[in-house]
């Protein structure tokens, strides 16, 4: 019961909270459907307009019973606005239990002490019987919705979902779904038709009881529920319960319909607002207090941006060495984090929790985390730490910092993994975040053998892997302390194989460039990083060969000699910091040589390294 007290708690602190994307929070007793006609009608329930609705202006808060909400097959109609199948005394082969449900309902709305004249407009109008036929007078039939994606789809016409305007001389608000007044006298009215109480295991008093479990949490077709135990046949309760039905009743924990309402309208608002999604999965944090709180599924450049001091950050301080990322990183994460500490108390309740269905029927929650403020922020600045690395998105998204856990996933595996394979790797990664465990081995050897089999990938999506390998590798080795800049005293074999692979495919691709003959050619490092990460000894001697032309033509060219006596001299500082037999050693590597290649590569274009280059050049 615990999420159900927590989400229950945070409507109550966000009610009224409107906000894009989530909008506001649904109130009680009510849901929201997407309407296909609009029917305006005047005070007495006259026609006066009839008009179809577009995708952007469709979404409709209607009225609702408890039943109506989940209803599957069965005919229980919603009180007001409704398909033409239960409203349309007129139509062609109307299913009269569906009408006349439909009919009564309106009509006990109307006759009871929380009617509403909006509503004895409607229903007015539905007494007339002419409603079918006036939507053949006023739009086309078939009736074509436009979708999301800008695509036509047919309705079926008795699916046809009718909204209501009524407009009342002196009433600046005709419709029906904004009108408070009329929300709440059907809040009121559904209340006194269930007046039976029992004890609500989260309140802690007799209130009324919820007999069924809302639906449409994850989007707005969503079928699936959180709680259902309506199976009263079958094997749902052998062994669990004695009796009947009603003792199933009496002796299981029960809710209230306030609670059940509420905390399934705040978990809705939740994920429409800062929901991660992946696929059926969906992950939210939150505050209970309603406070903002950074997403524990972003990387690091989204941590950034998403800070109100981001503007006020500097990529790099003018306090750190040259080519120190690594500093420059901590300050920038160190104000992104105090800016939400700013606004978060170090005990606020913050909330993280989990979603996925097996089934169109049945959801579970597959992670759940209650945590204080002051945890949550440790956590997250803990976690961006542990893993940051210079990241490559593309043209546009370079960065220091953490990947996200999808991004991980399709460095792991690829960009055309199955979504079990996301959901699953997404779900191993969550309690490392919240946790602080350590990183799944596999999914470190899986990104480092990616990045190292670099054939067949486009240059954008290898770097992007590179970076995310070399992250993960740092972060599962936490202990032994890696810089995000090239650390030349560090003589580990794997560490200064990488050097070297870096040094000869910087020698081959200058020379390359320098005879204008580089354009989509890789270099012989590239084409063998895979077979030198398993057999480095044996591959590097082909790529030593393979140099002597290259180093020919640089010796030869004005501009190359220098850059070629400067890549020599580092070269030969490489291979003599090796110890011992670490060379000759023909076993495979592990990821730590994707560190060294890139710290290398990225000293090379080091604009103070550049600088030291040329001056030697011009000596």
């Amino acid at each position: 019961m615990a999420w159900m007290q927590k989400l229950f708690e945070t409507y109550g602190k966000c009610a009224g909270v409107i906000e894009k994307p989530g909008g506001k929070l649904w109130p009680i007793a009510h849901l929201v459907k997407r309407a296909h006609v609009e029917i305006t009608l005047d005070e007495n329930g006259n026609k006066r307009r009839v008009e179809p609705l577009g995708h952007n202006e469709s979404e409709t808060l209607i009225p609702a019973s408890e039943k109506s909400a989940g209803r599957t097959s069965g005919p229980e109609p919603h009180p007001l606005c409704e398909e033409v199948g239960y409203c349309a005394a007129d139509f062609p082969g109307i299913d009269h239990e569906k009408h006349s449900k439909y009919l009564k309902l309106i009509k006990e709305w109307c006759e009871s002490s929380y009617t509403h004249p909006k509503v004895e407009a409607v229903q007015k109008y539905i007494l007339q019987k002419r409603l079918w036929s006036d939507l053949i007078e006023h739009i086309s039939l078939p009736l074509k919705i436009e979708n999301r994606q800008g695509k036509k789809t047919k309705v079926e016409n008795e699916k046809i979902f009718v909204r209501w305007k009524v407009e009342i001389p002196g009433d600046r608000c005709p419709e029906v779904w904004k009108d408070d007044d009329l929300i709440n006298a059907w809040a009121m009215f559904d209340m006194s038709k269930n007046s039976e109480k029992g004890f609500c295991m989260v309140q802690g008093e007799n209130t009324r009881l919820s007999q069924n479990a809302p639906r449409f949490i994850r989007w707005s077709s969503d079928g699936a529920k959180l709680i259902s135990a309506n199976d009263f046949s079958g094997y749902t309760f052998r062994g669990r319960f004695t009796g009947s039905k009603d003792d199933y009743e009496k002796q299981a924990c029960s809710v209230g319909f306030d609670v059940t309402q509420k905390a399934h309208n705040a978990l809705r608002w939740l994920i429409g607002r800062q929901g991660y999604r992946n696929g059926d999965q969906v992950f939210i944090a939150w505050a209970v207090a309603g406070k903002p709180v950074p997403d524990p599924f972003a990387d690091s450049l989204s941590l950034f941006l998403n800070s109100e001091d981001e503007l006020s950050i500097p990529e790099k301080s003018a306090t750190t060495e040259p080519g120190d990322v690594g500093q420059a990183f901590a300050l920038r994460l160190n104000k992104a984090i105090a800016g939400y500490s700013s606004r978060l108390e170090s005990r606020d309740d913050i909330v993280v929790i989990g979603l996925d269905s097996a089934t169109p029927g049945r959801m579970a929650i597959i992670f759940y985390r209650e945590l204080t403020g002051s945890e949550f922020l440790n956590r997250i600045q803990s976690w961006h730490e542990q893993i940051a690395w210079p990241q490559n998105f593309g043209k546009e998204r370079h960065f220091t910092g953490a990947p996200s856990p999808r991004d991980i996933a399709e460095a792991a595996f690829g960009r055309r993994l199955d979504d079990k394979l996301r959901k699953s790797t997404v779900e191993r990664l969550l309690p490392c975040i919240m946790d602080g465990r350590p990183i799944p081995h596999d999914l470190v050897v899986s990104c480092g053998r990616h990045a190292a089999n670099r054939i067949g990938m486009e240059i954008w999506e290898w770097e992007k892997c590179l970076g995310i390998a070399c992250s993960l590798f740092k972060g599962y080795h936490k202990e032994r302390r890696y810089k995000m800049k090239l650390e030349t005293d560090r003589h580990t074999r794997d560490y200064l194989y990488g050097r070297l692979l870096a040094i000869a495919d910087n020698i081959e691709g200058y020379s390359l460039r320098l005879a204008d003959e580089g354009k989509g050619r890789d270099t012989t490092a590239a084409r063998l990083m895979q077979r030198f990460a398993d057999r480095p000894f044996s591959t590097w001697r082909n790529i030593e060969i393979a140099l002597g032309p290259y180093k020919s033509r640089l010796r030869a060219s004005e501009k190359g000699a220098g850059f070629l006596r400067k890549r020599e001299q580092t070269l030969d500082e490489v291979m003599c910091a090796f110890r011992s037999d670490d060379f000759i050693r023909d076993t495979a590597l592990s990821g730590e040589f994707l560190l060294g290649y890139h710290c290398q590569r990225s000293a090379f274009f080091d604009p103070s390294a550049s600088e030291k280059i040329n001056t030697e050049q011009g000596e």
